[in-house]
């Protein structure tokens, strides 16, 4: 009896399975990278705020606050998604990745490790 390698449903399923994540996991990277871009914008850092602005100021915080959070837990889910078991034979796409994960999940750490140090006390 010969198979049709057409109908083995384990290959077939496979691929699609892991088009499937590297689809969604790039569209959670791409979310995790425009959430990071916003709230980088919308930091406080820089020049002392005005008189009166202090409230607008702690609205701010609290923003970059959960952005930051949000932006560690997308990168977590986009990293899982990205990188199956099985590894495809592209080490540089698998190297960008990284980087752009690395410095998504750095810059958001120092971002909350910042808030809670400098603005926050």
């Amino acid at each position: 009896m010969v198979r049709d390698p057409a109908r083995s449903g384990a290959d077939v399923r496979n691929r699609g399975i892991t088009r499937g994540r590297l689809f969604m996991g790039s569209l959670l990277l791409s979310a995790a990278v425009i959430n990071w871009a916003v709230a980088l914008l919308m930091s406080p850092h820089g020049e002392p705020s005005a008189a009166g602005m202090e409230t607008i100021r702690g609205a701010i915080v609290v923003y970059v606050r959960n952005s930051a959070i949000g932006t560690l837990v997308l990168s977590a889910l986009a990293g899982w998604l990205l990188f199956p078991l099985r590894r495809p034979n592209k080490p540089v796409r698998d190297r960008l990745i990284g980087a752009v994960l690395a410095v998504l999940v750095l810059s958001s750490i120092y971002q909350l490790i910042w808030l809670q140090t400098s603005v926050l006390h």
